[in-house]
């Protein structure tokens, strides 16, 4: 009840009326009843109204708002008759008389508002009133409750008989804050989660998947290569309920709603691959999944994302609900293929190491392809460079090499700094020719280089040798090592007979 409804403070003398005397039969029915029952006497509210209304006053809510005594007025002047056996046990009163010296207690606090809203009905004419308030028993604890009242048939011109029902809505309200807090808090999950989180809805999907079993398909997985369609057709029958915030940011969205206007950028490409294999895991009722795939954000910039996909519990007959989480890891992509590249290429000319090319010095010589020709280079002068300019210079000359041999000999052919100076080309189905070649394209390349840098000339001393199916590649090695100290040897030696000379 409120401030009144919930009836209102004692009697102007401060003690209930006598009870009215009721047939055994009315009065048990109303001492048995399962809700809190009130019977109150409100002629003297009436009578006030009646007043009031004789002063002028129109508006009996801005009337009690204005001043808020004139509440207490009125709740004063309403009179408990009787109460039931369910209101003393609610309001844990000793009797009639123990609550209605308490009332103070019981109507308090935030019942105001409600306890105006309660005598305007009244003053608008109503033979009755209902508010869902707040009362207190007298042990202090807070009762939310849903109040009726009626005036009883006989008294709509004294209101002297006024019956109210209060029913205890405390455990249902407690239940439903307890749900709006879950909710809340589950929300509060999904739009702040640090990973990327879509709700969808593949109920489409899945009445495509139960046609193709219904036609009596059983290969899931031909069914796809003979029919790429289907794929894209069911990419296209997927809807997102739902995306949280992280997933904008991921995706350089400024809104869900330009997230979902642009679905078509943010899966595309080599997509479709993936997705046909998660089309194939759902055809074997795999209905949690994991992989790692590529997005795209809206900026067009790939995204590498670990993919967890579930369908909610609850809703495995139709999958109208699945829970999708992406995890960017792109940055741990990129350190992996960081550590892959370091596992294989020499830092400073970015050209394979020496672990690489012994591996694939030994799969030519499993498998070839015949014949295989191999180019020895070392670098001229770097020790001297080292140590009249320093090792930033020397760095500078080797980097200079690896530019010089990746422009010459290409991309397809293994290129590799073997040791300090020391250079290695592996050249697979190159005979001789092909390789006196390769060495004519790198002298050019080095002669262009040397008018793009001034300074330090860059000078390499080279040897090759082929040989065919049968022959040992380490003799092969060997033979193109020996002719390019064979040129270093020359070289140096045409240096000193120019010093000389000079």
């Amino acid at each position: 009840m409120a401030l009144t409804s919930t009836s209102v403070a004692p009697s102007a003398q401060g003690s209930a009326d006598p009870a009215p005397t009721l047939p055994d039969d009315y009065q048990a029915l109303f001492q048995l009843a399962p809700v809190s029952l009130w019977l109150e006497d409100f002629s003297a509210v009436r009578e006030c109204f009646a007043q009031w209304r004789q002063q002028g006053i129109t508006d009996l809510r801005a009337h009690l708002r204005d001043d808020p005594r004139r509440v207490a007025q009125c709740s004063a002047l309403i009179r408990v008759i009787a109460v039931n056996r369910r209101t003393l046990e609610l309001f844990r009163a000793a009797d009639l008389d123990d609550l209605v010296a308490n009332l103070d207690t019981v109507f308090r606090d935030d019942m105001f508002e409600q306890h105006v809203e309660e005598l305007g009905q009244l003053w608008d004419g109503a033979n009755g009133f209902a508010s869902q308030t707040v009362n207190y028993a007298l042990d202090g604890t807070r009762l939310d409750i849903q109040l009726e009242a009626t005036v009883m048939p006989g008294h709509e011109q004294t209101w002297e008989r006024v019956l109210l029902s209060i029913k205890d809505i405390t455990p249902r309200l407690r239940t439903e804050r307890e749900l709006r807090r879950s909710e809340q808090y589950a929300l509060g999950l999904f739009e702040h989660s640090p990973v990327s989180l879509w709700v969808e809805d593949f109920s489409a999907v899945k009445v495509l998947i139960d046609e193709v079993r219904a036609a009596g398909i059983t290969d899931f997985r031909t069914f796809l290569n003979v029919h790429p369609d289907f794929v894209s057709r069911c990419m296209q029958e997927i809807r997102v309920l739902d995306v949280n915030q992280q997933t904008l940011l991921m995706f350089g969205a400024d809104s869900k709603a330009t997230l979902l206007s642009r679905l078509g950028d943010v899966f595309r490409d080599d997509m479709r691959v993936h997705f046909a294999e998660q089309l194939i895991d759902l055809w074997h009722g795999r209905l949690w999944q994991q992989r790692e795939v590529i997005n795209y954000a809206l900026d067009g910039r790939a995204v590498d994302v670990f993919m967890q996909w579930s369908v909610f519990p609850g809703r495995e007959a139709d999958w109208d609900q699945v829970l999708v989480s992406l995890t960017d890891i792109t940055a741990r992509k990129k350190a992996e293929a960081y550590v892959e590249f370091l596992g294989k290429h020499d830092v400073l000319t970015k050209l394979y190491n020496r672990a690489y090319y012994e591996d694939e010095l030994a799969r030519l010589g499993r498998k070839g392809p015949w014949p295989v020709s191999v180019v020895a280079v070392d670098l001229n002068g770097l020790k001297v460079v080292n140590d009249q300019f320093g090792h930033a210079d020397g760095d500078s000359l080797l980097r200079r090499t690896g530019e010089v041999l990746k422009k010459a000999v290409g991309e397809q052919a293994c290129v590799a700094r073997t040791g300090g100076d020391e250079f290695m080309v592996l050249l697979p189905g190159r005979d001789e020719r092909g390789a006196a070649t390769v060495v004519e394209q790198i002298d050019k390349v080095v002669e262009l280089n040397n008018q793009f840098y001034p300074g330090t000339r860059l000078s390499l001393s080279i040897g090759h040798a082929t040989c065919q199916q049968g022959e040992r590649l380490s003799d092969l090695v060997k033979l193109a090592d020996s002719r390019m100290y064979q040129a270093k040897r020359d070289h140096y030696a045409a240096l000193a007979a120019e010093r000389r000379r000079d």
